[in-house]
């Protein structure tokens, strides 16, 4: 049996997600083990936050022949401390390690003994053909040729890069049923309906986003289900979840205007009663796309705009117009299509008057939802390079780096999103936004909110 399993959140870290949703690539490989003849489990401890003695006793007692565990750069510790709990409770067993950090930093899992193999990339693959391997008692000097794994061969770290997959509905849908559904807040603030669950549609990204490191994992070329084969995994949602929500997670949905027109069609034409949210960026998208994903269900679009600075905007390599960003609004509004977007305080080079202009120009949006975050350099991405080689940190939490420059450190970061997030939310236009979409109770307990902060 192979057990895949996520870590519980660290204490304390103020970097950590405030949801917990599903865990999609988990889901995706255990499908796709499962499609193979493997017999495959899920534990989800980001959810249950079991402690590592009642990880140690679920091991005990299901004694997988592989266990694998996802990894971020936030949960790097925990990873570590799963993977030496898991071969204290029962050593026979193999630990791979996979996601965003093991896939950018493999020499730092493979250092600790406990962890046998590190899956880089999309899992599906290369899952699938570990466990062919491991199981069949292949050794290292064999494995290490596997594209997408890495592994120590001779005390040397053999790394091979990933394959991607082109054609992505091959890939079965994510097992769900795997998963303890029920157990998850399946609400979403961008959606007026209940159930709400995720979906990911899209895989790769061609832009070069000096913040981002998710072109390391998912590659440079953007991938898609075929909308056929996503109103096939919508219907399966519904019949099997009652979901009335979709959550599109990725960074680009609407990247190609045909395939997300012939979707919204589909929608329709199959009489889908679905609400649902995607994110995307201001220069993908137009008024009749807009209206068409209006009338297809959409009634929220994610927008990361990151800086009202025309210099941070250079810096970030996000290569988008502001003039355009406001254009786009506007679009939304006329279309009757919600707005929501974020913007990043603390990018090395940034001052506090780049900061203010950020504040100005997402106060000019009238975005119906605004969050301001504090920047933290992510391994795998331009500006991590930057921060870590000029020491422009004074904090690294699991390779995790807490900006400080000549202008500003983490304090006066966290005071500045404080008050950044209070006053734009204390607007007369928002209240308003709030009655027509949620009621004058809501509003009025909103507002109530805003006063006394």
């Amino acid at each position: 049996m192979i057990l895949l399993m996520t870590t519980a959140p660290p204490e304390k870290s103020p970097w950590g997600m405030a949801g917990k949703l599903p865990p999609l690539g988990l889901a995706y490989v255990a499908a796709a083990l499962r499609k193979n003849g493997y017999a495959v489990e899920i534990y989800d401890n980001y959810l249950m936050e079991r402690s590592i003695e009642e990880v140690k006793a679920e091991i005990r007692r299901r004694q997988p022949e592989i266990v694998g565990i996802t990894c971020s750069s936030l949960t790097y510790t925990r990873c570590v401390e799963t993977a030496k709990a898991a071969k204290e409770a029962y050593s026979a067993c193999k630990i791979v390690v996979g996601g965003p950090h093991p896939s950018y930093m493999p020499q730092t899992m493979l250092e600790h003994k406990e962890i046998d193999y590190v899956v880089l990339g999309e899992g599906e693959q290369a899952m699938t053909q570990l466990a062919e391997s491991i199981l069949r008692g292949r050794q290292n000097n064999e494995i290490g040729k596997i594209p997408g794994v890495a592994c120590k061969v001779d005390d040397e770290i053999s790394k091979v890069p990933p394959e991607f997959i082109n054609d992505l509905d091959v890939v079965p849908f994510p097992a769900r049923d795997l998963l303890p559904m029920k157990m998850y807040d399946r609400t979403f603030m961008y959606l007026d309906v209940k159930p709400v669950d995720t979906m990911s549609i899209l895989r790769g990204c061609p832009y070069q986003c000096a913040y981002c490191e998710t072109r390391e994992l998912w590659g440079t070329s953007c991938r898609a289900f075929s909308p056929q084969r996503v109103i096939a995994e919508i219907k399966h949602m519904v019949e099997n979840y009652g979901s009335r929500g979709i959550y599109f997670v990725g960074d680009n949905f609407t990247i190609n205007k045909k395939r997300t027109q012939e979707l919204c069609r589909l929608i329709k034409t199959n009489k889908i009663d679905i609400k649902w949210t995607c994110e995307t960026r201001v220069d993908l998208v137009d008024k009749e796309l807009l209206f068409d994903m209006k009338l297809a269900g959409c009634q929220t679009i994610f927008f990361g705009v990151e800086s009202g600075s025309p210099r941070i905007q250079q810096k970030l390599n996000k290569n988008i117009d502001l003039q355009e960003v406001k254009r786009v609004f506007e679009l939304c509004r006329q279309v009757v299509v919600r707005t929501a977007t974020s913007f990043m305080l603390g990018i090395p080079g940034e001052t506090v008057e780049d900061m203010k202009a950020t504040f100005k120009f997402a106060k000019s949006l009238n975005a119906d939802w605004c969050q301001f975050n504090i920047y933290i350099a992510c391994p795998g991405s331009k500006l991590y390079d930057e921060v870590v080689s000029q020491g422009l940190y004074d904090q690294m939490d699991n390779y995790l780096a807490r900006v400080k420059t000549e202008d500003f450190d983490y304090d006066l970061l966290v005071k500045i999103q404080k008050d950044f997030q209070r006053n734009c939310q204390k607007s007369a236009s928002r209240l308003i936004r709030v009655i027509r979409q949620e009621g004058i109770g809501s509003a009025v307990r909103k507002g109530a909110k805003l006063i006394f902060h």
